[in-house]
Formats: structure tokens, C-alpha cells, sequence
């Protein structure tokens, strides 16, 4: 089911019966290495974060993003797949590629520079002939948008999830997500003006917990509404956070949460004991030439389930 109302969401939430014993976290972890050397500016059309301003090293970029690999594989197993210099924003796989048992799915992206990077058979072929999923492909519909684990957050341990609206992202897009995704019920709502992917201002910790920025929706009662689904078990990010990348998060098994390094550095001692309580170490990596292109460490990483 699909829900567009603060009110009908915990309605329905309220009904849903516990899943039986589910993964929270993937199973593995896959990552485009950068390659361009410049930003997409294509991309930077609505998207705030990037830095087109800044010099951008690309060597320098590749030894983060490496190094974000290596660091990734205490939790998971991560296989890293070539970059493409043609398609600058693929080092940011997740709005592309994403999984749930047994499927590949394909997200219909916004801008053309992005829509190539859903044409990679090397991707394709991996997923379909080495990991034997079934492809779902929404890259060639006219009809929607939908980029995938950038506009949608997956609470996996019920199976339901959080779908920002944007121009990244439309309600065509957010149904043929629910569907291919396989959700039990998905909450849909507009993010603010200023703001492109909901994993920029949202983080679920593996259905335990939540990293919020409340500004970074429409309408305030929707991030309190969420926070009511994790028994307000949240971490709420200030503007200057959020814009440090503190809710561009991601847990890769239950007791840790990745973020980088300015992120990390971004919370305050309140926010970090929190998230010890709730029984999360915190990793960091540093990912600030990566940043530059508008995303940051749960934007790198595709999630194999």
C-alpha cells in the first residue's frame, strides 16, 4: 500500500503483522569507481550539495573512494566495479542499480548523463548471469522517474519504506518502486524545494533507529511522523549537518554506521552517544573530494540483498 498522509501512514503501520526474521543490512555491497575528471554539470542542474565552484582532483577521489572499500569490508563483502569516464555521477550507483532477493532493478533516472549508466551490461550481466537475479528495468519507461535508493529509504526490517518526491522522483516512479521493490507500505511525500534525494536528509539504521533533517521536507509533520515509526529513536541534524552529509548514512550490519569523515565530524557529543546507546559504533572515512560531486558514503555504495 501506498500512503500519502502523516495519518494514514501510522494507520497502516499500526496494522502491519511482524515480518518473520528478516535481514536489516546487506548481504554485500557493490561500488562504481570514479573516473571523470570533472563533475557532471548536467546534474548540478538541481542538485545543491555539488561544488562545481571547487577544483576537483580525480586521483584524489579514487584513493577516497578506495580506501572507502577497504573500510567497507569489515562489515560486508564489496565488489567494486570500473568506472566510466563518459558518466561522471557513477561513482553514485545506488539511484541506478539497486536489489531485493532474487532481482535486479534499474531506476528510470532524471538526466540523460545519468540514464547512461543504467545501460552498463557489465552490471547487468554480473547481477543476471553470475548472481542469477531476475532484472527489473524501469530505465526505458516514459512514464515516471525514479532513481531509486536516492529518493527511497528502505526500512528492511518491515519491509516498508519512505519515498521523497522531487524531480528526481515522481508518484508513477515511487509505485513502480513499491512494486519492484516488493514493500508492504510506503509513505510518500514532497521534499522540501531545496532538496534533490531523501538519502541526503534521511538515514534508517537498520530499522532501529534514524538520522533525520527536518528541514529537508515540505512539510514539518512529516519527519515527525517518521520519527513516531522508530519510537523516536532519532537523530536530528541541523541545517549545517545535513549539509555535511550526516544523513547521507548507511549501516552495513547491525552494529555500525558509516558515515565521512565531516559528517562524523559534524555531531555533536549528544548525537554520538545516542547512537552508542542504541548500539551503533560509528566508522568514518574521509570522502571530501568525493563530496564536491554532490553526494557522499551511503550515496557510493549499492546494496546487495
Amino acid at each position: 500500500m501506498i500512503v500519502t498522509s502523516a495519518d494514514a501512514f501510522l494507520a497502516e503501520l499500526a496494522k502491519l503483522p511482524p515480518l518473520p526474521a528478516t535481514r536489516a543490512t546487506a548481504r554485500a555491497v557493490f561500488m562504481v569507481a570514479p573516473a571523470a575528471a570533472q563533475l557532471a554539470s548536467e546534474s548540478a542542474r538541481d542538485n545543491r550539495y555539488m561544488r562545481m565552484d571547487a577544483g576537483f582532483d580525480p586521483l584524489r577521489a579514487l584513493a577516497q573512494h578506495a580506501a572507502l572499500a577497504a573500510a567497507l569490508r569489515a562489515d560486508c563483502p564489496v565488489i567494486v566495479f570500473p568506472g566510466d569516464a563518459a558518466t561522471p555521477d557513477a561513482m553514485f550507483p545506488n539511484n541506478v542499480f539497486g536489489t531485493a532477493p532474487g532481482k535486479l532493478i534499474i531506476g528510470r533516472m532524471c538526466h540523460r548523463v545519468r540514464q547512461r549508466e543504467a545501460e552498463r551490461a557489465d552490471i547487468r550481466a554480473f547481477f543476471r548471469g553470475v548472481l542469477d537475479r531476475a532484472e527489473i528495468d524501469l530505465s526505458q519507461r516514459e512514464d515516471c522517474v525514479a532513481e531509486l535508493t536516492g529518493s527511497l529509504i528502505i526500512d528492511h526490517a518491515r519491509g516498508i519504506a519512505f519515498c521523497g518526491l522531487s524531480e528526481r522522483c515522481d508518484m508513477a516512479g515511487a509505485r513502480a518502486m513499491h512494486e519492484a521493490f516488493g514493500l508492504r507500505l510506503m509513505f510518500c511525500f514532497d521534499l522540501a524545494e531545496s532538496e534533490y534525494h531523501t538519502n541526503v536528509v534521511m538515514t534508517c539504521l537498520a530499522g532501529r533507529a534514524a538520522i533525520l533533517a527536518a528541514d529537508g521536507f515540505r512539510d514539518p509533520t512529516v519527519p515527525r511522523t517518521i520519527a513516531q515509526a522508530f519510537d523516536e529513536r532519532v537523530i536530528w541534524l541541523s541545517p549545517e549537518q545535513k549539509r555535511a552529509y550526516a544523513g547521507n548514512a548507511i549501516t552495513l550490519s547491525p552494529d555500525r554506521v558509516w558515515m565521512s569523515a565531516a559528517a562524523v565530524a559534524a555531531l555533536t557529543d549528544a548525537q554520538r552517544n545516542a547512537l552508542a546507546d542504541w548500539g551503533f559504533a560509528i566508522g568514518a572515512v574521509p570522502l571530501d573530494e568525493i563530496e564536491k560531486a554532490g553526494g557522499s558514503l551511503r550515496c557510493c555504495v549499492g546494496e546487495i540483498f
